[in-house]
């Protein structure tokens, strides 16, 4: 059943306060609704293809919606926005057989740091603390409860686990003292940091695969509509290699739309460029490495094959092309 009628209230809302602003020119564009999971550096790319205008040389007109990835995924199966910027929340739906798929992946790395009170010295401290996160199910959600799983302590047995919601909210539960502990995103764990709270765990530098600012899409759209997925993944690719070429612009469209300094936004950037792919896609073995611990919680004994989750040949065609004509941000 699609589920037009829950979102379109909320698309409408959301939509006239988060860069939706569209100059007289878009007319004649084709009006795009996408779901980014919040306001946080993992969605950058899509921010500077529509900056830059990569989106509207594909003849897009591409409004990015901040939506709890779980709410995203529902919305993007009953077709009500085109693709889900998403990251691993998405593996869950389609390790179960939901018909959907990754077409780009912009970061590999996770960008979330577990930061505490200062009394909590240790991951084993953690038991009987109240943690934040996103949303229950989230990419932050699934590696914290993993990671307190490899440390003997169960998430929502041993530790309690609250869903505090996007962006800085979860920095600001901590500092009103209402959690523990947090899953903290850039710039948060910076704030927190400054702060003088304490670094736990910073899961950028444990050996972790975790896919964030994809372009993931229904399978259905993608074989019914071909010409339109290539025009999305082009944009988001020249996004992508503006990034990672163009530090100054990169950082300039940090800060805007994090609404930080331009010295932080510089901070962040340096942070998670090297989790950053090189050209939208990840190989098998990292492919492989992205579900193994999803496919353990969730209890999948057969899950289908890479291939269906992940399809990267447009991605390849596209990176193939511009590098043919010689295309530079």
């Amino acid at each position: 059943m699609r589920c037009s009628a829950r979102f379109n209230s909320f698309f409408l809302l959301i939509a006239t306060l988060f860069l939706s602003s569209r100059p007289v020119d878009a007319q004649g564009l084709k009006k795009l609704h996408a779901a980014i999971p919040s306001i946080s550096p993992s969605s950058i790319v899509f921010v500077i293809a529509k900056e830059r205008g990569y989106y509207r040389e594909e003849g897009l007109d591409v409004d990015l919606i901040v939506m709890p990835a779980a709410l995203a995924t529902q919305a993007l199966v009953g077709g009500d926005v085109e693709f889900v910027g998403t990251g691993g929340a998405g593996l869950v739906p389609a390790l179960r057989g939901a018909p959907l798929q990754y077409l780009f992946i912009t970061f590999y790395r996770p960008q979330y740091w577990l930061y505490s009170k200062p009394d909590i010295r240790s991951v084993e401290n953690l038991k009987g603390k109240r943690v934040g996160v996103s949303s229950i199910g989230s990419g932050p959600d699934s590696l914290l409860r993993d990671f307190l799983r490899k440390h003997g302590l169960d998430g929502g047995r041993d530790v309690i686990i609250m869903a505090i919601g996007a962006g800085t909210a979860r920095f600001v539960a901590l500092k009103a003292g209402s959690v523990d502990a947090s899953m903290l995103t850039p710039p948060a764990n910076f704030m927190a940091q400054d702060s003088g709270f304490r670094e736990l765990v910073s899961f950028m530098e444990q050996d972790l695969v975790e896919v964030q600012g994809s372009i993931f899409m229904r399978q259905e759209l993608i074989k019914s509509d071909p010409a339109l997925t290539e025009k999305i993944v082009r944009g988001t690719m020249k996004g992508l290699l503006y990034f990672r070429g163009n530090r100054a612009g990169s950082v300039s469209s940090l800060a805007r739309f994090l609404k930080s300094k331009e010295d932080l936004a510089g901070r962040l950037y340096d942070l998670i460029l090297p989790g950053t792919t090189r050209d939208g896609t990840i190989n098998e073995s990292l492919q492989k490495r992205s579900i193994e611990n999803v496919i353990d919680r969730v209890g999948i004994k057969e899950p289908p094959p890479l291939d269906r989750m992940y399809n990267f040949s447009l991605a390849r065609k596209i990176r193939d092309e511009l590098a043919a004509k010689g295309w530079k941000p």
